[in-house]
């Protein structure tokens, strides 16, 4: 069975330049909410095609990231408001038209809305691959998350390097910050403010570990912040593909040995893919449906610019949000797509107010 071994990419030859100043690293901040945030539509539609009761472990995995890439979006937020910039989640700019490449990536691989199957978790652990040892940082162009991040990190050490330009580039407000006191989460870790470089280097040290491992590991870390161990996103899903779990003994240049973990991948939604309301013209009803799911995705990104803005208590009301988007998306996946090869419609991720 076909399964991913990591750090495996070659490096890049030409670099492209580190980040110098303020403004760009606020501009490169935004742009890391981009990133995080074009996974999550992707995962959604994998994990809401698993219909109730089916595939309980890989369903279990794929949420867990989820809300890890929602902490990462959280986390990439109170970076940016700790250097006073101001993170933009709420207009049509925002949401990538899928398929679609991850933001100033190298453009090796597309990103799809898919179904749950080999196709989507394929591209999963091309989103999720851990940099070769020794990869540069990459501030564009970038061929994995965790390099695009190591430049940000640079930048941070860069630009307060000393105590007093530490001050001057925290002076983001504090109440701006998003902790765990507005954060409903089932584990792995939860926000924290940001107001120095020790907390902001962290921050980044959480987001690149929780996706490809702590120091080469097959493990997040977090055990050093008195949480529980877990395995990084890439080899989460990489025992889906391998339908078998890691075991203490593995190691990250291998594949998964231990018990097997069942799948059947045809237990699904067959959601056609990149749906679009458009595609649907002919069939108001869909349409409309499809427009109802867009509207609560819409009205969660709103929650989440607010959150961002200063009211960070109103992220409590993502989660009921994410529900109604769970509930409205499997009803989608349950109508034919009339397309006459046994697909089914699916939700678009479009932003509609």
């Amino acid at each position: 069975m076909k399964t991913t071994s990591p750090l495996t990419t070659p490096l890049t030859p030409v670099l492209p330049p580190p980040i110098t100043n303020a403004d760009d690293l606020k501009t490169h901040l935004q742009t890391a909410l981009e990133i995080e945030h074009s996974t999550i539509p992707p995962y959604l539609c994998a994990l809401y095609s698993i219909p109730n009761g089916a595939n309980v472990s890989a369903s279990s995995l794929i949420r867990s990231v989820v809300m890890e890439e929602m902490l990462h979006m959280v986390l990439a937020a109170n970076l940016l408001n700790a250097i006073d910039g101001r993170p933009k989640v709420n207009h049509k700019g925002f949401v990538p038209e899928y398929p679609t490449y991850l933001p100033h990536s190298d453009k090796r691989f597309v990103v799809q809305l898919l179904p749950f199957g080999t196709d989507a978790i394929d591209t999963f652990l091309k989103i999720e691959m851990p940099a070769a040892v020794g990869a540069p940082p990459q501030s564009g162009d970038w061929q994995t998350i965790a390099q695009f991040y190591k430049a940000i990190r640079d930048a941070f050490e860069l630009l307060a390097d000393t105590p007093a330009k530490e001050k001057a580039l925290f002076k983001g407000s504090r109440a701006r910050q998003v902790d765990g006191a507005s954060w409903y989460y089932g584990g792995g870790g939860v926000p924290f403010a940001v107001y120095d470089l020790k907390t902001a280097l962290a921050a980044i040290d959480e987001i690149t570990e929780q996706g490809e491992g702590y120091d080469h590991t097959l493990y997040d870390g977090d055990n050093r912040f008195g949480q529980v161990d877990e395995l990084a996103h890439f080899f989460r899903f990489n025992e889906i593909r391998a339908g078998r779990r890691y075991q203490a003994t593995d190691t990250p240049n291998g594949y998964p040995t231990g018990a097997a973990l069942v799948v059947d991948w045809s237990a699904r939604y067959p959601m056609s893919p990149n749906p679009k309301v458009k595609d649907y013209a002919g069939q108001p009803e869909i349409q409309r449906l499809m427009t109802e799911f867009n509207r609560a995705y819409t009205a969660l990104l709103f929650v989440l610019h607010n959150a961002f803005d200063g009211q960070p208590s109103v992220l409590l009301q993502a989660v009921p949000l994410m529900y109604d988007m769970k509930y409205r998306a499997q009803a989608l996946m349950a109508i034919p797509s009339g397309r006459g090869d046994g697909t089914t419609v699916g939700p678009s991720f479009e932003f509609t107010l």
